[in-house]
């Protein structure tokens, strides 16, 4: 019966002139929509709940959650500039003003929400510009090269895109500094293999084999099985290599972190559980990553947050 009435002519203006009215009135008085605050935009962009970030850094002090919000955000915002964006000549300008950006933000003149955000801390946690330079230098190895020849080189680009963030993440929380740069070093290199692994079939589709050529070869496996989603014996004893060699690296970090720094680097070690445990799962799954993305429930996710919190 409503759908009748409507179509009637007179109905019909009566709603436009309602309508008029409500857009003249609302003119007249606009909703004001609060502006969002560098620690607010950081914190929506890189702790959203039931992310693995956000169960890393749930139990700290907010000072140091906030840091660490800014920097993973940052590492984001570099992250979308490769992956989303199309154009390759677009992607090198966005990263050019966001090398630039950096800069600003150490000579104290940020202007991005991030940076802002970011800037307060420095000098608090003494990060330095070398680190954060070098997170834009992964990303634009990225934009180089989309095949790495053996592991020495992969290594390399898990030092830059992962370990210079997880240094300055290191800095944030606390540790002897004698013991930084293997921790944070083995810690990226174990964090970005795992993500390697997990996101090989969304790689492929943006054309993109990170799995070192000569390990290709040595396990008889052809790039073209993995860019076109192929599964093979070949390629699990591919995936298990990979596997046993992000755990050394997890191994390899614990190693180097002293003792007296594991209270202070209880979030690093949150983050450590969270990604090996995802490690051991995809095994677990037959290492099924070309077509579908592992991931761990948000109730695991607290748990292991909260046993590892307070075992640490």
């Amino acid at each position: 019966m409503m759908q009748i009435l409507l179509e009637k002519p007179a109905h019909k203006r009566v709603l436009r002139q309602t309508f008029s009215a409500f857009i003249r009135s609302n003119n007249h008085h606009p909703v004001k929509i609060p502006a969002m605050t560098p620690d607010e935009y950081c914190q929506q962009k890189a702790a959203q709940r039931g992310s693995s970030f956000y169960y890393s850094v749930l139990f700290l002090d907010a000072p140091r959650r906030q840091a660490l919000a800014a920097l993973q955000a940052l590492r984001l915002e570099l992250a979308e500039v490769v992956d989303a964006t199309a154009d390759e000549n677009a992607a090198r300008i966005k990263l050019a003003w966001w090398r630039h950006e950096v800069g600003q933000m150490f000579h104290g003149n940020p202007q991005h929400l991030v940076t802002r955000a970011l800037a307060p801390c420095l000098a608090r946690y003494h990060i330095r510009h070398e680190q954060v330079d070098q997170m834009v230098d992964g990303m634009e190895m990225d934009l180089l090269q989309t095949r790495y020849l053996d592991f020495h080189a992969l290594e390399r680009y898990c030092d830059l895109v992962s370990g210079a963030a997880e240094h300055c993440a290191a800095a944030i929380l606390g540790w002897e500094q004698e013991a930084a740069p293997a921790w944070a070093r083995h810690l990226g290199t174990a964090i970005e293999l795992t993500r390697i692994i997990r996101d090989t079939g969304g790689d492929a589709r943006r054309g993109r084999v990170y799995f070192p050529g000569n390990e290709l070869q040595q396990f008889n496996v052809p790039v073209a099985d993995i860019l076109n989603g192929r599964y093979s014996n070949s390629f699990n004893q591919l995936m298990q290599f990979q596997h046993d060699r992000a755990q050394t690296c997890f191994d390899r970090a614990l190693a180097a972190l002293p003792q007296a720094s594991r209270k202070a680097q209880r979030a690093a070690l949150v983050k450590l559980r969270l990604h090996r445990t995802l490690l051991d799962e995809m095994r677990a799954g037959g290492f099924q990553v070309l077509y579908q993305r592992t991931s761990l429930t948000p109730v695991r996710k607290l748990w292991l947050a909260w046993k590892t919190w307070v075992t640490a």
